[in-house]
């Protein structure tokens, strides 16, 4: 077997915060992909990670941003402007979930737990298990966006936050893998691996055990339980179309020898999203004070 050469963060990559909001003035239908619960419940069940997720992974990354390079120091403020707007819409279309008639409390306690269980080791276990969730997002995203099958038939401001949120997670998945090199660069390869390994085992067993029970949930909300719940759900997310037999290759890929999240440069994914919703920044909005 051949083992790829290690690539490193392009040089020329920008990190660019879009920032975008939608569905800001309309209601989402609660069975907003193409009237099909099982994916409707399975986007649903990540969008309820997001808002306290993406603040962890701000807060895990930043602890270790001293003494990095300009260049990454620079992806790092761009990571966490990025990520603090993608918190701001996935709260926002939670909230429209919810107005839907869906009750996420029981999603968020069990985020709020398993956030709380990783804070109570060493910061560098958050850095890793960020690390780890960075490339799950990234190679979701990266399927999302090769594969318009996934968002077909889905209510369109819907599927316009969850494309732009994919092309974002696309263009930083190395921040937060280059940040754990820096923080880790005293280590010897061998306990990189090690640590880095068996946190990305953790957290994919805790990635599939609670967004699998979210999603459940929410189905049971929706009066669909059992057997054809689990039978919907699994032909939804393993065979047609089937995100998540889809990425396993490259979820695998985190174990093998000289891994970094840029040996699959697919900037080609992020240019297309660019030519079809190009993003003009507006120019800030003067404050306006009441007068006297």
């Amino acid at each position: 077997m051949t083992i790829a050469t290690k690539v490193p963060t392009p040089a020329d990559l920008t990190i660019t915060p879009r920032d975008r909001r939608f569905g800001a003035d309309s209601a989402t239908p609660r069975w907003w992909h193409g009237g099909d619960p099982y994916a409707t419940s399975l986007y649903n069940a990540l969008s309820a990670t997001f808002p306290k997720g993406e603040a962890f992974f701000v807060e895990s990354v930043r602890a270790y941003r001293e003494g990095t390079d300009p260049k990454l120091a620079g992806e790092i403020k761009a990571f966490t402007t990025q990520e603090a707007i993608h918190s701001r819409e996935h709260a926002a279309f939670n909230k429209r979930a919810a107005d839907s008639g869906y009750d996420l409390a029981r999603l968020d306690a069990q985020v709020e737990a398993r956030l709380a269980m990783t804070r109570s080791k060493p910061p560098i276990v958050s850095l890793a298990a960020t690390m780890a969730l960075e490339h799950f997002t990234a190679i979701l995203a990266h399927e999302l966006l090769a594969d318009p099958r996934h968002l077909g038939g889905a209510e369109k401001e819907t599927a316009d936050l969850w494309r732009w949120h994919a092309v974002e997670e696309v263009e930083h998945k190395g921040v937060a893998y280059d940040t754990w090199h820096q923080a880790t660069r005293g280590w010897t390869r061998g306990k990189r691996w090690k640590v880095k390994s068996l946190v990305m085992l953790y957290v994919t067993r805790n990635f599939v055990v609670d967004r699998t029970a979210g999603a459940l949930e929410l189905l049971r909300q929706d009066g669909i339980t059992g057997s054809r719940a689990w039978a919907g759900l699994a032909w939804y997310s393993l065979v047609k179309p089937g995100m998540f037999r889809k990425v396993f290759g490259a979820w695998f890929s985190y174990f093998l020898p000289r891994f970094h999240p840029w040996n699959e440069d697919d900037r080609a994914l992020i240019a297309n999203y660019e030519a079809t919703y190009p993003y003009r920044q507006e120019p800030p909005r003067r404050k306006v004070r009441n007068a006297t």
